[in-house]
Parts: structure tokens; sequence; C-alpha cells
């Protein structure tokens, strides 16, 4: 076609060529009015004079504006300046003002420019003139006026044209106008605007025919040269003969310019893309083109036998862009029908989906490490590309997080994921029990390791054998096709996962069944590794929680209730404890390993028993964090860097010590959040402790604070995971946490469920560990205290006082055990220590004696020899108590016992 088009061009020259011989001179085609040349010619030199005609009117009107208002700024300026001049008023005074005036009015006159200068009396009388013969007449021209003090100016009539006065007042030094002062000049002597602006318009109109002459003879060049010497009818012509041309050729030929509109379609184009009527001028993307011809069409980019599906045809795309060599910007687009292609397309179509169904399947499968979770997730990436519904069935000790190499073809399974494009459908529900049978199609595959496909249930006899009932329903419900695939991984079986056709006419064929098993194989993976990680979390979950005390012990300085919530993602090495401690007093412990797993669970076990034997040193918080501490570096060296193994990164912990006798609390931290004071009133207290490094990175020294806590009050401990958390920040938990504690009604039972209630995230990033105490107060009766004098014989008074109390208090029966006991204790004091003894007695769960003096000297306890005369005293208090020790004070050291209370002693009340 191209060729046709080009000899057509061909001949149409050398036709035009032969027609018109050749001459020695050719009239410009500008010059002749015949030509479009010579008249855009005409219609640009019709242009040019009009806007030089309004272009000289308009200098005309202003310059003659401009030339007035020029005239009227000088007379002013030039009688203004000469009655102001030094003198002026002098000479109007003297006697003959004339003389003195005349020479300086002519001097003014000439050096000025103007046409006069004339100095008048108050009456108008002339005093000065250029011809002095009309000295003494009087004014003609209006001076009312400048008698009263302003400058006028006006345009008189004269001999040689239009003239402008000015008429000025001259005033004394009191401001009286003792005489005027006029000023004239003719406006033709005032230098006019046009006079220097007019040879500029003509120069510029000069110039503007000459570039509208050259404009016309390039364009008109261009235009022969572009259209080869052709006329507008030879051209037309033309364009009839290739329209002609265009839509006789079984081909389709669009034409689009370059903003993407259709310029040209020939009716094989109609045909091909189903077009509109009319559709040139419209732009491609409007023409309800599939995306991919449209997008095409619009791009201009080039193509070559491209083939694009729009509608039910395949059709050729040939693109090319049109400004080349100078062309007018768009492309030209051939369009062949090559539907014969289409099944080749299809086929390629159907590979490219199963691939990016198995690449999505790479991508949302396996996302958690969740067991239920991936199966769902296997599901849902095939439901609707690959089947209307997915069920995934799978072993009991998959989901359990055990090892499955028992499992077989035989083993029950339970339905672990369901779905489908309905939330309707007649299978097993969740979480049921079952067998399949030998004879069904995901048996043989839970056999032989293999998918296998069943294209129509209604005819399948062995998957009929399950269950009759239930697959009549299945069929009934418009289930017509299956495909399982067995879930193996490592070579260990887990399940079986089953694809379903209902509403999808097509049934599964065989080449189905490969895809399928690519799908299971990916998801048994994932599957797997969650069962691994279950089993991992369960064995470090377990483990954690038997490191953990699984009662409280029994103790009445406190009320304590606790929660503890291990992380979702990993266990973790949170802890806390309750540790009686001597003196019916009690520590309170909340710890943090940092990191997860079984590593983070032993470590939070080496600190949790170093914390309780610690404690039975009975010391300050601060040097127990001190020695936690010191026992987690040497772990790190020992067993992190000798032995090569994984080292612990740090721990935070709090540790509190209660007594309910003073109502004092020691507390220090080691890197842990504050614990919250909540008092009667409802009012919440983040106590200000000093912060201290994690325990196991050095640095400064933990300091212990003491506080005196409200009888009734409650002390709230807590690990980072209740306040903080990905989607949180640890200032939002902590105004949380506030607004939860804030109502001091609650018991502690009822304030750690009101907390978690309102901070516990969806699913924890970390573990979970919440303490709440409310504190008790051991009244006055159930204490005895006296202050002994250091002499030997005030041990008796003592021993009669304690009897008495002990009477008072219903423990008669421990009267004897008790005055040997405190005998021994203050015979040793008094032996040992300077300065005064005291003696308290505490009734709480048992009896506590205790004897405190100045001395930093602890007694030890040693087995005396048959021949030895002492050594005997503490190991009867040994013998009578069932715990004693010693622990230290500020001033010195106690001495403490406790007893047993008899069983028919009636129980200490509670404050």
């Amino acid at each position: 076609m191209a060729g046709h088009m080009g000899r057509s061009w061909a001949r149409a020259l050398s036709a035009r060529s032969g027609r018109r011989p050749r001459s020695r001179w050719r009239r410009p085609p500008w010059l002749n009015v015949r030509t479009l040349a010579g008249q855009v010619f005409i219609l640009q030199l019709v242009i040019v004079l009009l806007l030089i005609g309004s272009s000289l009117v308009s200098l005309l009107l202003v310059s003659r504006r401009d030339t007035e208002q020029e005239a009227r700024n000088r007379c002013v300026s030039v009688a203004t300046a000469f009655a102001n001049s030094p003198g002026i008023v002098p000479a109007l005074r003297a006697p003959d003002p004339s003389a003195i005036l005349q020479p300086r009015a002519e001097a003014v006159r000439k050096a000025s420019g103007v046409d006069f200068v004339v100095v008048l009396n108050t009456k108008g009388i002339r005093l000065t003139h250029p011809n002095p013969a009309r000295i003494g007449e009087h004014f003609i021209g209006t001076i009312g006026p400048s008698l009263k003090g302003r400058t006028i100016t006006e345009t008189v009539p004269g001999t040689l044209g239009p003239s402008v006065r000015a008429v000025t007042p001259v005033k004394d030094t009191s401001g009286k106008v003792v005489g005027l002062v006029s000023a004239g000049i003719t406006i033709n002597k005032v230098n006019s605007l046009a006079n220097r602006e007019i040879p500029i318009v003509l120069a510029a109109a000069a110039a503007s025919l000459a570039l509208a002459t050259g404009g016309t003879a390039l364009v008109s060049s261009r235009l022969r040269r572009q259209t080869h010497g052709l006329e507008p009818v030879e051209i037309a012509r033309m364009y009839e003969h290739h329209d002609a041309v265009l839509h006789v050729v079984r081909e389709g030929v669009l034409i689009v310019d370059g903003d993407g509109r259709l310029v040209l379609a020939n009716d094989e184009a109609r045909r091909l893309l189903n077009l509109p009527p009319r559709p040139e001028g419209r732009s491609v993307t409007e023409l309800g083109l599939d995306s991919q011809m449209a997008d095409l069409l619009a791009s201009g980019r080039r193509a070559s036998d491209e083939v694009l599906a729009t509608g039910e045809r395949l059709i050729a795309v040939n693109n090319r862009s049109t400004d080349r060599d100078g062309g007018p910007p768009g492309s030209v687009a051939t369009l062949r029908d090559t539907t014969e292609l289409r099944a080749l397309t299809g086929r390629a179509e159907v590979a490219q989906k199963r691939l990016k169904l198995l690449y999505d399947a790479g991508v949302e499968i396996g996302t958690t490490l969740d067991v239920t979770r991936t199966a769902e997730e296997l599901a849902q990436v095939a439901v609707p590309r690959f089947a209307d519904f997915v069920t995934v069935d799978l072993a009991e000790a998959v989901l359990r997080g055990e090892d499955p190499a028992s499992v077989t073809a035989h083993s029950e399974l339970r339905r672990t994921a369901v779905v489908g494009i309905h939330d309707d459908h007649p299978f097993y529900p969740l979480g049921a029990r079952f067998t399949f049978r030998p004879t069904t199609p995901q048996a043989w595959s839970l056999r032989s390791g293999r998918g296998t496909v069943e294209p129509d249930l209604a005819r399948a006899g062995g998957w009929k054998s399950q269950e009759p009932e239930r697959t009549a329903r299945v069929i009934a419900y418009g289930v017509h096709s299956l495909v399982t695939a067995p879930l193996r991984a490592r070579g260990i079986l887990l399940g079986v996962v089953i694809f379903w056709r209902s509403e999808r006419p097509e049934p599964f064929e065989e080449e189905d069944v490969s895809l399928a098993e690519e799908l299971a194989n990916h998801a048994a993976v994932c599957i797997d590794n969650a069962r691994r990680y279950t089993r991992e979390h369960a064995m470090a979950e377990t483990l954690q929680r038997s490191l953990l005390p699984r009662r409280l012990p029994e103790q009445t300085a406190l009320d304590v209730a606790y929660r503890y919530l291990p992380a979702e993602a990993g266990v973790g090495g949170d802890w806390f404890d309750v540790i009686p401690l001597p003196g019916a007093r009690v520590a309170l412990v909340v710890g943090d390993v940092v990191g997860h797993g079984l590593l983070a669970a032993a470590t939070m076990g080496r600190l949790r028993t170093a914390v309780h034997n610690f404690s039975t040193l009975d010391l300050p918080p601060d040097e127990i964090l001190s020695h936690l501490d010191d026992l987690i570096t040497r772990i790190d060296r020992d067993e992190g860097i000798a032995g090569g193994g994984a080292v612990v990164t740090g721990a935070t912990c709090l540790y509190a010590i209660y007594d309910p006798v003073s109502r004092l609390c020691s507390m220090a931290r080691a890197g842990h959040p504050p614990p919250a004071l909540v008092g009667t009133d409802g009012s919440v207290e983040f106590l200000d402790l000093p912060v201290g490094t994690p325990l196991g990175l050095g640095g400064l020294p933990f300091e212990t604070v003491e506080l005196r806590l409200p009888e009734s009050s409650q002390l709230v401990l807590y690990t980072d995971g209740l306040i903080e958390d990905r989607d949180r920040e640890i200032d939002d938990g902590l105004l949380l946490l506030r607004a939860a504690l804030s109502h001091p009604d609650r018991d502690p039972e009822e304030t750690c469920t009101a907390v978690l209630e309102a901070l516990l995230p969806d699913r924890p990033s970390d573990d979970i560990a919440l303490l709440v105490a409310r504190t008790r107060v051991l009244q006055r009766d159930r204490i005895a205290e006296w202050e002994v004098p250091s002499h030997p014989s005030e041990v008796s008074q003592v021993r009669a006082a304690v009897a008495r109390q002990l009477a008072d208090w219903g423990l008669d029966e421990l009267a004897d055990s008790t005055e040997l006991i405190l005998s021994e204790l203050i015979t040793n004091s008094i032996r040992y220590a300077l300065g005064p003894i005291k003696v308290r007695l505490l009734r709480d769960r048992a009896l506590i004696c205790e004897v405190a003096d100045f001395s930093s000297t602890s007694p030890h306890l040693r087995y005396a020899a048959a021949t030895d005369e002492g050594g005997r005293g503490l190991f009867l208090v040994a013998q009578f108590t069932e715990r004693w020790g010693t622990r230290y004070t500020a001033e010195g050291k106690v001495i403490w016992a406790e007893q047993a209370l008899p069983p028919n002693a009636a129980p200490p009340a509670e404050s």
C-alpha cells in the first residue's frame, strides 16, 4: 500500500511538471493575489498599515496633551521663581519699580525661553513687558484668584497660535499679596513628543513590512517544498485517492496525533476494534478499547507484530511514529486479525496465572509461625483463583507441635481450615476429627505421597464411601470435582489438602494436579516450621512456668495478687516473687531478662534462685541487686566467652521489702520501670526511684529508697511488656495504667483484671508480669517491746514480762521455751555488745522473738564437746525454734527466732 501511495505522488508531480513550461523569470507566488501566499501577504500588509496608522494617531493625541502640560509647568515655574526671587518685594515698593524690575524680567525671559515675563501691581497695571511701550497698561487676563494668593494658569489664543500663561502672587513676609508675576509661552515652541517618536514609528513600520514580506516569502517557499509544488486542488484530489485506498485494503489503519487523539481510521480498523460512529477527534482512551490497545495507541511507542487480545479477537499491531524527517507528531498503526493464535495465547495465559498463583503462595503462606494460621493461608491463596472451596486436614500431633513420624494414611486427622466463596458449606466443620476410608482419593494421596484428581464426583464410588449421607449433601450443594495433595515435609506426612469446585463449570484436570502439589509442598514446609516452633515454644513456656512460683507463700504483711502472660512470639525471661522475711516482713521482686527463648527462661530461673538465696542473708535491696549484677557478669564470663555460648545481654529488676510493723518500704531498681503506688483516695503515683543500670552491664552503684506506705494502699510492680508495645509508646502505656489503677475500692485481684483489660495488646510481643500488693499493718496489740539495760540482773525481769505477755496472748504453752530463748539471746548480747538492748515479741503466723544490740558481731552455732562448760546456748535456741538468724541494721544487728504457734492458738487478726 505504501508503494502504491508513493507512485501516486510521483505521477502527480510529473503531471504538474508537464503542464507548466519553464520560463526565465516567474513572478513570486506571494505577489500573485490568486495564490494562498499572495492572499496572506495582502492580509498581513493591511494589518501592518492599520497598526501603523493607529499608532500615529495615538502618538499625536498623547503628544498634544503632554506638550500643553509641559507649557503650563514651564510658565508656572518661571513665574513662581521670579515672584520669590530676592528683592522683588522691595522693588515693588520702590518709587520707580519698572526701572528695577524691567531688566531683571527681560533677563529671566531670555534665559527661560518664555514669550513674556510681566510684573503687575495689585491693580493689574503692567510694571514690566517685553515691549516697553506697554508698561503702565492694564493686564489683559484673569488676576482675581492670584490676588487671593493662588497661582493660576490659562490657555488663550495668540497671534502665533494658542499660548499658555501663568499668574502667581508676590507676597511679603507677612503673607500679604503686594504684586503679581505672569509668564507665558506659545504651545508650539515646546518640543513635541511626536517630533521624537514619529521617526521611530515609521522605522518600525518599515521593519514590520519587511518582516511580513520576508515571512510570507519563507512560508510560501516552505509550503511549496512540503507540497512538492502541488496546488490545493491537486492536494485534495490526491487525498481523496489515498482515502479510497485506505478504506479498500483488508488491513486496519489508525493515525493518532501527538495528543493521543484519533485522526483517521479506515473501515477495517473500525470493524476490528468495534469503534463507535465518528471516532475521529476523540482520545483513543475514550473509544472503549481494551486497556492494552488503548495504552499502546496513546503512548505511540514502537511495536512490531505485537499480539493483543481485543474482545473476541487477537490482533497483531505494528506501530510507528510519524514525526521522523520533519513529519507531524503522532503515530500510525496497522492491525491484522490473528485470531487463530487464540489457542496458543490461552495456554500461555493459563501458565501465567499459575505462575502468579505460585508466586503469591510463596509470599502469602507462612507469614506467621502458627500451624492453624498457615493452613488458613494455604486455603485463602487458592480461593477463588484455583478452587471454589479448600479444606486442610492435619494430624493431631502436628497441631500439638509433636513429632508426626507415626502419622499414616489411617491416622485420625482434624479439619484445620475451611475457606470458600460462600460461608456455608457441606463439608466437615472446623475441629471435626475423622479418618479417610482406604477407597477415597484422600487416602490414596496419603498412602502414595502424590496428588490425585476426581473430575466427576457424582460417578466416584470410592469417594462416596467415606460417608454416604455427607457426600450426597456435597453433590447436592453443587460440588462436582476435587483435587487432593498430601502435605509432606522432610519425608514426614503432616496431612492433606483438598481443592473443590462447585460454581466453576470446568472440572479439574490431570494438569491441575501438579499445581496442587506445588501449593501443598510449599505449605507443608511452612506448616512443619510452625510445628517445630510450636514445640519449642511449648517447651520454653513449660520451662518458664516451672521456674515461676506456682502459688504465693503465706504471710500477713500484704494482700497479693499476680498475673503472668507469656508472649505469643516467643517465651521471654520475666519473673516475679513474693518472699517472706524475718520479722513479719515480705520482699516483692519483679524482673525481666532481655531476650526470648530457652536461654532467657533458663537465666530467669537462675536469677530467681539467686534472689531467694540472697534474701536469706536479709540484705538491703541495693546490696541484693549488686550481688545479682555480679552473678550475671560471672555467667557471661564463664559461659558466654570461655564456653563459646550465648551471653546474657542484661536484665532489669525491682526489689522491695515491706515491714508491716513500721509500714516502711525500702526499694531499689536496676533499669526497671518505676512502681506505682495507689493511695486510699484513688491517687496514683509512679515512685521516683533512682533507675540504676540493668543487671550485668556494670556502672554506678544501686540506691535504696525508704518510704512509709499508708495502710491499705496498693503497691503495683510490673514489667515493661505491660506498658510498651509495637503500636504504643511507654508514656501512653503509663497513662492507661494510671487510669486503670485509680479505683481504690478494688481488691488486688480485681485490680489485676482491670489492668490487663485496659492494657493487654491483641498479640503481646513480650512477656507480662504484674504484681499488686495491698499493705497491711500488724496491730499494736500483737507487738511487745522492752529496752533492757546491759546487766545480767535485768534478764529475770524481762523473762517475767515476757511470761505475762504470752499469757495475755494465750500462748502459755510457749512461755518456757520463749524464756529460755530470750535468756540465751539477751545474755549473749550482754556479754559481747555494748549499750542498751532492745527486745521485741511479734505475734504473727509464728511467735517472733527479736533481740537488738549495737554490735555488728554475729553469733555462730557450734557443737560443744562433753567436757566444755559453754557453747550450748545457740544450740538450744536452734532446737526450740523453727528457724533463727541475724540481720544487720544501721545501728548494729538483730538476732531473731521464730516458734510455731500451738494448733489451738487463734490466728492474728488482719488489719
